[in-house]
């Protein structure tokens, strides 16, 4: 019998579902599955989810890819959304369901006090980035104030990632992108915890061992092989990383002056450098690869404006949607959205604002509702870009990732509202796919340029520049102009 060909087991735990990938040494996708869940919504604000859902979820995909016994997996790459915190024992048994990222908006207070403790401009220096919803630390301050009989059994801190290395290995580690979004537990400036900050705001939680996210947590282990026959024990697993930064790995956006562009459920931005930069708005990290830093920012909704879109309307296929927004101008028929429907993160870092869709008529259709929640999340990609530009960015090449992706009209009229020319892959299983390729990379030590090569590209047309313009800044002047009305509206809301 010949022996069975090697392949790599990719798995990402995304905040509606958990996907899996299985890749062979040539880039091939051999299979894809996907777990669909839920958050958690406790009370307004609050956003959870139980980690078992993501254990239970990869030995479920990790079964079903490697269940026909034909190739023999080498190595296991894993990812997930984040930043999250997720407090264990010191056995890594949960204490509490995990509190997700920027979604959660939970630790207002304990920002403000953390922050008037330890002084803004001390964060600033040392973090590169100021505390916000976005950031694990506070809601570990949280849960000790909030809830102290969960905190005083509570040892140890995860992010889903890291949670699947645990659990696959035994190691206790956690990937420098990842700590770098906890502020201000990390410091950016030297890339190592903040041990004197971190005793102040998580007394009593030993923080796991740091390590880039292509480097080894450690290796599968006997218990994990009997319950997964198709993952031999010691083969390696990656640490891992947050989902846009494995996203970003899946199309090799990891070299300074890259930027991957992420269409999803949010939109999200990565974009690469060779030094540490700071600023009050959007999230300096750590980079993918040694030597790297990476300045990033996300929208709290996009994507999930469409789908909220297709189900107010009661339309099950997104392709007759995106027709119909084809066939709406530039311009939307004179609509102008704010896309600020769950609050907003960056740069905006507004929890209370609120989505608005101005300009409505009764002549206006559903096609140029849709195409008016596209423009949107293009409006919110050229003010993180411009808010790039003011930290020293300079971008060289756009790489776009994430299903919106896979049809060219979100990304083409992108690049028509930004003047950016974006690189489309062949490939947009995403996050999953960059974990199998820094997987593939650590155990066979291959180049893997040639992976998810580029099917084409999207250009600016010139020809609707100024129309763009003109309706940029009319989105710049709508959320000052509104702002204090959705402020009592939320406030209303969380009544």
């Amino acid at each position: 019998m010949a022996p069975a060909a090697k392949a790599v087991l990719g798995v990402d735990v995304g905040t509606s579902s958990s996907k899996g990938v299985l890749v062979d040494l040539d880039g091939t996708i051999l299979r894809t599955a996907v777990r669909e869940h839920a958050v958690e919504r406790p009370a307004p604000g609050h956003v959870e989810m139980d980690a078992a859902i993501w254990w239970a979820e990869f030995l479920s995909l990790a079964r079903e890819l490697t269940a026909p016994g034909d190739v023999a997996v080498t190595a296991v790459g894993v990812s997930g959304m984040g930043p999250c915190a997720l407090l264990t024992d010191e056995h890594g048994a949960p204490v509490r369901p995990a509190i997700l990222y920027g979604v959660d908006t939970r630790a207002e207070e304990e920002i403000r006090r953390i922050t008037h403790v330890l002084g803004k401009e001390e964060i600033l220096a040392h973090c590169g980035a100021l505390l916000s919803s976005q950031s694990a630390a506070p809601k570990i301050a949280w849960v000790a104030r909030h809830e102290p009989e969960a905190y005083a059994r509570a040892r140890r801190v995860f992010m889903p990632a890291s949670y699947l290395a645990f659990r696959l290995t035994g190691a206790y580690v956690m990937d420098h992108i990842s700590a770098s979004q906890s502020p201000p537990l990390y410091c950016l400036r030297r890339q190592e915890w903040h041990e004197d900050w971190s005793a102040h705001v998580a007394p009593g939680i030993e923080l796991p061992a740091l390590r880039w996210p292509g480097e080894a947590a450690g290796t599968v282990t006997e218990e994990v092989a009997a319950q997964v026959p198709g993952l031999p024990a010691g083969i390696p697993v990656i640490s891992g990383s947050i989902d846009a930064w494995a996203e970003a790995a899946s199309v090799g956006a990891s070299a300074p002056g890259d930027l991957m562009l992420m269409y999803g459920t949010t939109t999200f931005l990565v974009a690469t450098l060779s030094e540490p930069v700071a600023s009050r708005t959007v999230w300096p990290t750590s980079g993918i690869v040694p030597g790297t830093y990476s300045l990033a920012g996300g929208m709290a909704s996009s994507g999930a404006i469409t789908g909220w879109l297709r189900d107010l309307t009661g339309e099950t296929d997104f392709d007759a949607l995106v027709s119909e927004a084809a066939q709406s101008p530039p311009g939307a028929n004179g609509l102008l959205m704010l896309p600020y429907f769950a609050g907003e993160r960056s740069p905006v870092a507004d929890p209370s604002a609120r989505g608005v869709v101005a300009g409505l008529t009764l002549s206006h259709t559903r096609g140029d509702l849709y195409r008016a929640a596209l423009e949107a999340a293009a409006y919110g990609v050229r003010h993180h870009l411009e808010t790039f530009a003011e930290a020293g960015l300079r971008i060289e090449r756009t790489l776009a990732v994430g299903g919106g992706a896979g049809r060219d009209l979100w990304p083409q009229i992108v690049s028509d509202v930004t003047g950016l020319t974006q690189q489309i892959p062949a490939s947009t299983v995403g996050a999953s796919f960059g974990g199998a390729r820094l997987a593939a990379e650590l155990a066979h030590g291959l180049d893997t340029a040639h992976w998810n090569p580029s099917d084409h590209q999207v250009v600016p047309d010139p020809a609707h520049r100024d129309r763009y313009d003109e309706l940029y800044r009319l989105y710049r002047e709508l959320y000052p102009a509104t702002r204090d009305i959705t402020h009592a509206l939320a406030e209303l809301q969380r009544g």
